[in-house]
């Protein structure tokens, strides 16, 4: 019995023939894995129901107050603070303050019919008219406790005031007047409280006073000077002489 045994030149030959079909096996199952298409499934579910609860509505929206304006023109002083309705109050009415009485006055003489064109002053009683003094007058005072009345520092009433009608025609009285003595110290006015009888008595009394008299004002507790009333009578008087002058006295 004979073996055979293969030449060695062949080997190569079956290595590459092996090798061939190997990449064209490799070839075929890259072409089949790599054009397989996938297709998707579809998978269907039947349309469930929910029951969905509605979001609550959202809040109004906070209202801002808008800023203050600040107003571009200048700013002045604060404006006072407002005023109190305050009760008015009741004073009581001043307290009459006597007023000390000035010396008499001394009246002067109605003259007789003579050669003298004069009217002379004498201590003689005799015919004659005269205006009387501020008489028995009294003043108010001050507003309250510790004040002081008026003082009387200037103004008469003189005889050569009394008017002319009513001493020729003999009429004589005494005039009680009222009158308000200022801050300042003068009359600004005057009032008759009771007539003597004669207006052209009671009209000069109260504008001679208004004219001439003078007087350091009332003053209250704290010194400060205040407005009084004084009260008083102002006798207008004439004078008769019972026996008349012989002749040797007119001619003297």
């Amino acid at each position: 019995m004979s073996w055979t045994i293969a030449a060695p030149e062949n080997r190569p030959r079956i290595l590459a023939a092996l090798a061939a079909a190997a990449v064209q096996v490799l070839l075929v199952w890259v072409l089949v894995t790599g054009l397989t298409v996938h297709i998707p499934h579809v998978i269907e579910r039947s349309m469930a129901v929910f029951g969905v609860i509605p979001e609550p509505p959202p809040p109004p929206p906070e209202r801002v107050p808008p800023p203050p304006r600040h107003s571009s023109a200048a700013k002045g002083s604060p404006a006072p603070p407002n005023l109190r309705s305050r009760a008015t109050p009741v004073a009581a009415p001043p307290p009459i303050i006597p007023v000390p009485a000035p010396p008499v006055m001394v009246t002067a003489p109605k003259p007789y019919v003579g050669a003298e064109a004069t009217t002379g002053a004498s201590d003689i009683a005799g015919p004659g008219t005269g205006a009387g003094g501020r008489g028995n007058g009294y003043g108010g005072g001050g507003e309250g406790d510790g004040g002081t009345g008026p003082r009387w520092r200037s103004g008469r009433l003189k005889d050569s005031d009394y008017p002319a009608g009513a001493g020729q025609a003999g009429v004589s009285g005494t005039v009680a007047v009222r009158y308000l003595v200022d801050t300042d110290g003068r009359v600004k006015e005057c009032d008759v409280t009771r007539s003597s009888g004669s207006p052209a008595l009671d009209d000069t009394t109260c504008r001679l006073i208004e004219k001439r008299f003078r007087f350091s004002p009332a003053r209250d507790e704290r010194g400060r000077p205040v407005p009084a009333w004084i009260v008083e009578n102002h006798s207008w008087v004439i004078e008769h002489d019972p026996t008349p002058p012989d002749e040797d006295d007119r001619g003297r």
